[in-house]
């Protein structure tokens, strides 16, 4: 589990000038000190919360509000105001999308950690994607049964990243949100919720405010890490779109010595196997995301903490609701519900992207000379808590089990000697066709048991039903009880 599961509280990055940086960052408003205690010093109109006289340390370090606005502009002040006015005044879900999406944009406009900056995709670059998407497609008709799932191929800015998940990432860390934010609403007994509403209002406002913000950071950071639409198992992007963002994908190949031409040939490869699975195994994506409802349904609060805070809260002094947060205040219940959606998601996750690495290294080894290379790459990568896994954990508070899927892929490995591509493949027919946690222990128990083909049954019921015999008989039957019912 992540130690801070709902992104709050997570330290600044360490200045690469030691000390000093850490001097100048303070000076310039930066970290999440009390004169910026959410975090929101990258908003717009934002720029100078708590620099000058006014500033940590400064005369105006008793007054909060002179500490955060003292040294603004009128302009810059104004905007601040209306930011701040937008927060408290949000009476939306429980997550403020909008802020998210602001500030996810905005973190994409600054560039990533590495120097590269984001920009509009050329003409050539997005040819490049679709000849790539087209050529992985052709090749990976010979790894598996499913058949082509991608309708288009499209090449992302990380911006159009950005536009394009968030449907996705709200369906995905609105039901924990939303838990959360109940729990600040139920935690006073409910004669002062009454008479407490204004600031339980705008707990929630501020409660909505904070998740926008610390999901639009985390998003707007991983766009610039991303490669595809698919990068952590889940569709994020619209279904038939297989989408490559090319920026990335050079960062990704820089210094791995592999012709750029391969590296996002492999990669279209991935993409094009996620899109097939999940276009044709219709009942996948509601599996996956509903494990995670399920999950969020198990979270609980410390509710003896929040009556703390909540009794102690001090609205010139909001930081304790952030210090709290940092606190552990959430948990998942332990509960054996709660270990079964926990372990249903990870499994799913982890037969996802086993499936994908094991059709993808069937497709690339005979024609790709760098196949192995790319391959472990991008194991290491996931294997070493890489940017997807620790966004996806920061957001719901999960984090996948990396040696899963190397166990997940071995599997179907295995099960593509045993049965071959059809036998394999036809496992995700039904969810209760595939392998569970305790099957990935002993892959060889799985492949070699005899397993039950749900789709001769349906089809068994299906015909029964239709029988006109039967159908006769039904009737027949109908109109007896009623004979008798006249004759009582």
């Amino acid at each position: 589990m992540s130690d801070t599961p709902f992104g709050f509280g997570l330290p600044p990055e360490e200045p690469d000038d030691g000390d000093e940086g850490k001097k100048k960052d303070q000076e310039s408003g930066g970290g999440q000190g009390p004169a910026n205690p959410f975090g929101f010093g990258g908003l717009p109109g934002a720029g100078g919360f708590g620099s000058g006289p006014g500033g940590p340390g400064g005369p105006g370090a008793d007054n909060p509000f002179a500490a955060m606005f003292g040294s603004l502009n009128p302009t810059d002040l104004g905007a601040a105001f209306q930011q701040l006015g937008q927060m408290l005044s949000y009476e939306g879900g429980p997550v403020n999308w909008d802020m998210a999406k602001q500030i996810a944009r905005q973190t994409v406009s600054q560039g990533s950690p590495d120097g590269t900056k984001d920009a509009s995709v050329g003409p050539a670059d997005r040819k490049s994607v679709e000849e790539a998407v087209r050529l992985a497609d052709l090749w990976l008709d010979d790894a598996t049964s499913l058949p082509s799932g991608a309708a288009s191929a499209v090449a992302w800015s990380r911006a159009e990243w950005v536009e394009a998940t968030l449907p996705a990432w709200k369906e995905l860390v609105d039901p924990v949100a939303e838990r959360v934010g109940t729990a600040m609403g139920d935690v006073l007994p409910e004669e002062m919720q009454a008479m407490a509403g204004p600031l339980i209002g705008m707990m929630r406002s501020m409660g909505g405010a904070m998740f926008g913000t610390q999901i639009g950071q985390a998003v707007g950071v991983l766009a610039g890490e991303v490669v595809g639409s698919s990068d952590i198992g889940l569709p994020l992007g619209p279904a038939g779109k297989a989408a490559l963002l090319p920026v990335n994908i050079e960062t990704f190949g820089k210094d791995l010595s592999v012709p750029q031409e391969e590296v996002r040939l492999y990669l279209a490869l991935r993409e094009a196997a996620h899109q097939r699975l999940f276009a044709h195994v219709p009942w996948l994506r509601s599996h996956l995301f509903g494990a995670v409802d399920g999950y969020a349904r198990g979270i609980k609060v410390d509710t003896a903490k929040l009556e703390d805070v909540v009794g102690q809260f001090d609205p010139q002094n909001p930081e304790q609701l952030q210090e709290a947060l940092q606190q552990g205040m959430f948990q998942p219940e332990d509960t054996p519900e709660q270990k079964a959606a926990l372990a249903r998601l990870e499994t799913a996750l982890a037969l996802v992207e086993g499936w994908v690495d094991a059709v993808v290294h069937a497709a690339a080894k005979p024609r790709l000379a760098s196949a192995d290379a790319l391959r472990e790459t991008l194991r290491r990568r996931r294997a070493s808590g890489g940017p997807a896994e620790q966004t996806f954990a920061t957001l719901i508070g999960l984090e996948l089990r990396p040696r899963r899927l190397r166990d997940a892929s071995r599997l179907w490995a295995s099960l593509t000697d045993a049965r071959g591509v059809d036998g394999r493949d036809a496992l995700w027919h039904h969810p209760d066709m595939l392998p569970t946690a305790t099957d990935l222990d002993d892959p060889d128990g799985f492949v070699h048991r005899e397993q039950i083909d749900f789709s001769e049954l349906d089809k068994m019921l299906g015909e029964a039903a239709d029988k006109p015999d039967l159908k006769k008989k039904d009737e027949g039957g109908a109109e007896d009880e009623s004979k008798g019912d006249d004759a009582g």
